[in-house]
């Protein structure tokens, strides 16, 4: 139904897309952004080959910190992608800075051959969305481990998620989405493919999400559970009340629902889309004073969402940067929803 109605073909896509030239663009746009450069590091000891090393520096040319990219699968690596830190920032006894060593591990197809490694859109914004982690971790700064960088669930994935806005954003593709043999601007009707397709099949994909989370309210509002239970039926019941069509099941069931059970989201499966109502809001705001790359702005974000994120509640520090709470309408249009 995709290729029908969008004719998108990700193959259309993929030259486009080489490796180099994703990491390379996102790095362009957090120097455009935040003013600060990557420098390739060869001398650095990497815990298995392949893995890149990056010295990130100010505007000004002093240390911010280190940047491990760990792109490929092997035996010994677990599946998917993260961004974690051996070191995070922050201050010693003595008040001297500490700071942070980042690593972001994927999970890509290698390259073959001649033939580089070319990423899907999907692993492209993955990429994207990993080192907004790292941005975050690069920048966070304060006097208390317990608060520096430390931030709610439902803020968490505010700077992952924003910085997937730059990565499809059609002047930020022309920037860095070139052939990886010819060189060639990716063509704008492939641009303009990807941007509507993008709205394809939301309102299952958005319907099944809070499903989910409303599935994952209603077990923790139960007090105790009788040797009785019997989950499918709590299930039925559950959706029976929120009028679910049948065509449509939560995300995810209740026995395998990882998540709420076991992975830390309990009572907070919703922060995905909450973090996504604060990144389309403040991607528009960008948007909206005609810069992508607007100065101004971009430190007030730093400073607010990402430097001091720790130092108050997440709707107080984005309010610092945003001058107000934050609009459904841009996560809405987004989705094709409004």
């Amino acid at each position: 139904m995709r290729k029908a109605k969008y004719d998108f073909d990700e193959n259309e896509l993929k030259p486009y897309l080489s490796l180099d030239n994703v990491r390379d663009g996102m790095f362009m746009v957090a120097n455009k952004l935040y003013g600060i450069t990557f420098e390739s590091r060869n001398d650095i000891p990497v815990y298995f080959d392949g893995v890149e090393t990056w010295e990130v520096k100010e505007k000004d040319g002093s240390h911010l910190g280190i940047i491990y990219i760990d792109y490929f699968p092997r035996d010994s690596k677990g599946g998917g992608a993260w961004c974690t830190s051996f070191r995070e920032a922050g201050y010693d006894i003595e008040g001297n800075k500490i700071t942070p060593l980042v690593s972001l591990v994927l999970n890509f197809t290698p390259p073959t051959g001649n033939t580089p490694a070319l990423l899907s859109w999907d692993e492209t914004e993955t990429l994207w969305h990993e080192f907004g982690h790292g941005l975050h971790a690069l920048f966070s700064d304060g006097k208390y481990s317990r608060t520096c960088g430390n931030v709610p669930r439902d803020y968490v994935e505010l700077p992952s998620q924003v910085m997937e806005n730059w990565a499809g954003d059609p002047e930020v593709l022309r920037m860095y989405a070139k052939h990886w043999q010819t060189g060639e601007v990716i063509p704008e009707t492939i641009i303009n493919k990807l941007e509507n397709s993008g709205l394809f099949n939301q309102g299952f994909e958005t319907t099944e999400f809070l499903a989910a989370a409303i599935l994952d309210m209603e077990y923790h509002k139960l007090k105790e559970i009788g040797d009785d239970f019997n989950a499918a039926e709590f299930e039925k019941a559950k959706m029976k009340e929120i009028g679910l069509i049948d065509e449509i099941y939560p995300r995810y069931r209740s026995t395998y629902y990882a998540h709420i059970f076991s992975g830390g989201y309990s009572a907070g499966y919703y922060v995905y889309y909450w973090a996504a109502v604060l990144d389309s809001d403040a991607f528009n705001y960008f948007k909206e004073s005609g810069d992508l790359f607007n100065p101004e702005l971009a430190a007030k974000f730093r400073q607010h969402c990402l430097q001091e994120c720790g130092n108050d509640e997440g709707m107080v520090q984005y309010k610092k940067f945003r001058g107000q709470e934050p609009s459904n309408e841009p996560f809405l249009k987004k989705h094709g929803l409004n």
